[in-house]
């Protein structure tokens, strides 16, 4: 039978809390905290190692538990938690009853399949977790490459970014990078950069995205910095009609990558619905 916990106090209830509120205590421990059936079910299928399940036995049972976490589990504590301690540690009500500490990811561009007609997106210093897990969202239904993150301001592991992402910062190749990094392994790989700027001259559904391409998007308040718009092969746009000059980043990377996307054919069966 798995250990139960019903104290507010129990050491476990208090890292869980620490690990959902500090990037620093995610750092320091490689732990992340993942809640939701579709997040876990998602992070247990990209292989992701679970190091302790927590689950409230009234909203899911043991062996329901285990056939979610299925091979991500194998070696990891399970523990059940009573109603108020799980209400204490889940963030909204819709989770399933089950909460996961998990392995932090770790993985750099070394890592990113570079295919001849290879797409990524690249985000610099984005700072909002919900507009990451949207971008990661976008990355996911076009079945990007992969997506860079550039000189964050926010973790990217934030229990936030995987909320908003639905679990798809599990499915899409996410690393982060800084400038001078990103701009060596684009040039290594023969990689077209795209930066999308509200200044550009070229308007990106006439601009040639065939090859290997990434989009480089800014922050939503300030957009790309110089050193990104200097450093980038081309600068393109969207075409704006109405009296606001830009859209949100996760529209604009949507539309973008869409487009870039669409021109590669999508690269699965539309009327099945499949994956490449």
């Amino acid at each position: 039978m798995d250990p139960v916990i019903t104290s507010l106090k129990n050491p476990l209830v208090r890292d869980i809390l620490l690990l959902q509120e500090k990037s620093r205590a995610r750092n320091r421990q490689q732990a992340i905290v993942i809640e939701g059936i579709k997040e876990i079910s998602l992070a247990a299928g990209a292989g992701i190692a679970f190091r302790k399940v927590i689950y409230q036995p009234s909203l899911m049972d043991g062996d329901r538990v285990r056939e979610l976490c299925g091979s991500a589990g194998t070696g990891a504590d399970f523990v059940s938690v009573s109603e108020s301690v799980y209400a204490k540690i889940s963030y909204r009500e819709s989770t399933g009853g089950v909460v996961v500490i998990a392995e932090k990811p770790e993985s750099s561009l070394a890592d990113l399949p570079v295919g001849p007609e290879a797409v990524f997106i690249i985000l610099e210093a984005v700072e909002k977790p919900g507009n990451l897990g949207a971008i990661c969202r976008v990355a996911d239904a076009a079945q990007a490459s992969g997506l860079i993150v550039c000189d964050p301001r926010t973790d990217i592991y934030n229990p936030n970014a995987i909320r908003s992402s639905l679990g798809c910062v599990f499915t899409v190749p996410v690393v982060t990078s800084d400038f001078a990094t990103a701009q060596e392994w684009l040039k290594s790989h023969r990689i077209t950069s795209f930066a999308a700027e509200l200044t550009a001259a070229e308007w990106y559904h006439q601009t040639d995205l065939s090859g290997r391409i990434a989009l480089v998007f800014g922050t939503e308040a300030t957009g790309l910095t110089a050193q990104w718009i200097a450093g980038a092969d081309h600068r393109i746009k969207i075409p704006m009609g109405g009296v606001i000059d830009s859209l949100n980043v996760t529209t604009s990377v949507a539309i973008i990558t869409f487009e870039a996307m669409r021109r590669r054919g999508f690269g699965m069966d539309l009327t099945a619905k499949g994956r490449r």
